[in-house]
């Protein structure tokens, strides 16, 4: 084979395996994720602190539950998680299901299933509802995991005690 085709042969192959992130990578990063801030989300959402709720996310990341406007950032997602956090009957148990990340290493999701207690604004009896819900989350430059977008939806509506 002549050298000029070996070199761009060569170069080729380093080019193309070093632009694509290797599985060690993605297990990496979704160990990451995975031991780190799955556990650190779950447990802030079952507190009642909206702002380490809220710090969970992006500058732009946006908070979609049931009964509640769309929440985009984390000034407008810690205002508007407050009155909820605020009710002495408030409580939230997250399950996460799966974990995945993408290929890419930059982009993960979560789906789990949640128990939410809270007052009913009706009757103001104790509600229980339960749930499920999507997170996807974007790797930050500095090596973090941020939300991006968060969803949740009930089964069924809540089951007043």
């Amino acid at each position: 084979m002549n050298p000029h085709a070996t070199t761009v042969l060569t170069l080729a192959f380093l080019l193309l395996t070093g632009c694509s992130p290797s599985h060690d990578h993605q297990a990496t990063e979704a160990r990451a994720l995975r031991d780190v801030e799955v556990p650190a989300f779950v447990k802030d959402w079952s507190g009642k602190d909206a702002d380490r709720i809220a710090a969970h996310f992006a500058d732009d990341g946006n908070l979609l539950i049931p009964n509640a406007p769309a929440m985009t950032g984390k000034v407008a997602i810690a205002t508007g998680m407050k009155p909820a956090l605020s009710d002495p009957n408030w409580s939230l148990a997250m399950q996460p299901v799966q974990v995945d990340v993408s290929q890419s290493g930059d982009l993960a999701y979560l789906r789990g299933t949640y128990v939410l207690t809270a007052s009913d604004s009706e009757s103001s009896r104790v509600a229980t509802e339960k749930g499920r819900f999507i997170a996807v989350f974007r790797r930050q430059t500095d090596g973090s995991w941020k939300a991006i977008q968060q969803i949740s939806n009930a089964e069924a509506p809540a089951a007043v005690n």
